[in-house]
């Protein structure tokens, strides 16, 4: 047989193994020295040769099998200098071991191939948060089986591994620098923002894209932030900017990573924030009772009001009154009333005062600690200022748990922001969905009636219209 390349003459080989039921690999190969054309090359089964000792035979416990086992089989190939085609020169068809069953031989490693097709949606799969084996059983279900696939799973973990590898080949920083060269290109409103430490290194990240940009001038009246989620192998804490839109869904208004929690990062990434959004501040911005955070919203946003998260606060509570929670079921009640019923100042201090004598607990730490931060939970002084009828940021907590199902430990910089942005954009479909609804459906008014219901009921979107007409 005569071949035009030296490859042609592998692929012809590769597939007389596939059929006959053996791998084969390359183990020899001789080239023109002045032009470094291929001159000669052999094809050989996989289990030609044996193992070589190993020096650490003695201390490896668990040795791994034995695969060769001195097969003759081949085909070499010599290439004629006339005429410039390859021509077979040997070819010895027999094995010395059990050749491979049709249905098993999508496992020989000369086999193994990731069809660009398939590699377009292992790549989709890996952006959508699809754990490896989801992936290779969708991709397994959509041509019939395992064997049709060409690859196995372990193929499948070696594609990732190399492209993540691919990602990072110039370091973290590097790569890092240009994910957001990349975001700028495709939109120039992107802003991104980094903080070095002395050594030059980076230490914190800030990224909001234009949407968030754009939301943050409609709906940044009121804000959270919440840096309880680290995000990745390095346990960076998660800092993300969120609020509700006119639908009272979760709006992204920006993201952070952050290498620490010290006052000083949380002036930058305020002031960042802020930086990128125009310098609007918000009205009101509601935490978790972080001391440092505080410290900083103080130098940065004086003007805005400080409110602590409730949901955080019952956290806490459970942690320093755990005692109280087990033995005085209605110490729950008392407690929560006092953070969203008394809407009178003197109300609240008496049925404070009253719980701490009621449950012996004048002396406690926690609760003397969180006493002085009254003005910022309770509602006789919350109700003060504009909240959206926000009281918490466990909408947050609602936005780690989707990180959840989408993240993993193992990521590296570059596939974080990838994942983080498959996140954002499940919340914007939803505003979309929630967009549409509102002008699908008419709501139901409970005062037919009524001229101002009706009125309302064609300016507020469905959530606002339903809190109206409670009210009404």
């Amino acid at each position: 047989m005569e071949f035009e390349a030296d490859e042609i003459a592998y692929g012809f080989y590769n597939e007389y193994g596939r059929k006959a039921g053996f791998s084969i690999r390359k183990v020899y190969v001789n080239k023109c020295k002045k032009t470094g054309v291929v001159t000669s090359r052999r094809f050989v089964c996989a289990k030609e040769g044996v193992r070589g000792k190993d020096k650490r035979d003695q201390n490896v416990k668990n040795p791994r099998a034995e695969t060769r086992c001195g097969c003759e089989a081949r085909l070499v190939i010599v290439l004629n200098r006339d005429s410039k085609i390859y021509v077979v020169s040997e070819f010895i068809a027999e094995h010395n071991h059990y050749l491979h069953l049709p249905s098993t031989v999508h496992m020989m490693p000369s086999q193994w191939k990731v069809a660009a097709t398939h590699a377009i949606e292992i790549d989709l799969g890996h952006e959508s948060g699809l754990r490896l084996k989801q992936s290779y059983e969708l991709l397994s279900k959509q041509v019939g089986r395992y064997d049709n696939l060409g690859f196995t799973k372990q193929d499948h973990k070696n594609y990732l591994c190399s492209k993540r590898q691919r990602d990072m080949e110039y370091g973290a920083a590097a790569s890092l620098g240009r994910y957001f060269s990349r975001q700028l290109k495709e939109n120039p409103s992107y802003y991104f923002a980094t903080q070095l430490d002395c050594e030059e290194l980076i230490t914190n990240i800030f990224w909001a894209d234009a949407r968030m940009i754009i939301d943050y001038s409609h709906f940044g009246d009121v804000i959270t932030i919440d840096t309880t989620y680290s995000t990745n192998r390095d346990a960076r804490p998660l800092g993300v900017f969120l609020g509700l839109n006119h639908h009272r869904e979760t709006v992204v208004f920006g993201g952070a990573l952050l290498y620490n929690e010290t006052i000083e990062s949380f002036v930058w990434l305020f002031e960042t924030f802020l930086e990128a959004m125009s310098e609007k501040k918000p009205i009101t911005i509601f935490t978790d009772q972080d001391a440092a955070m505080s410290a900083a919203i103080k130098v940065v946003m004086p003007k805005t009001y400080h409110a602590l998260c409730s949901w955080h606060m019952w956290q806490n509570a459970e942690k320093h009154l755990d005692h109280l929670l087990k033995t005085e079921p209605q110490f729950n009640v008392d407690f929560l009333a006092c953070i969203y019923e008394y809407n009178g100042e003197d109300e609240f201090l008496t049925a404070w005062n009253e719980m701490l004598d009621k449950y012996d607990v004048r002396e406690n730490k926690w609760l003397i600690d969180l006493f002085k931060l009254k003005e910022k939970w309770a509602q006789a002084y919350v109700k003060r200022t504009f909240t959206a009828r926000m009281k918490t940021t466990q909408f947050s907590e609602s936005f780690n748990a989707d990180l959840k199902d989408c993240l993993r430990t193992d990521l590296n910089i570059v596939e974080f922001f990838t994942h983080f942005e498959t996140i954002v954009n499940q919340k914007r479909d939803k505003e979309l969905e929630a967009e549409y609804n509102s002008r699908q459906k008419f709501p139901r008014l409970k005062l037919k009636s009524s001229p101002m219901l009706n009125q309302v009921a064609t300016v507020y979107t469905p959530k606002l219209f339903d809190l109206f007409q409670t009210e009404v």
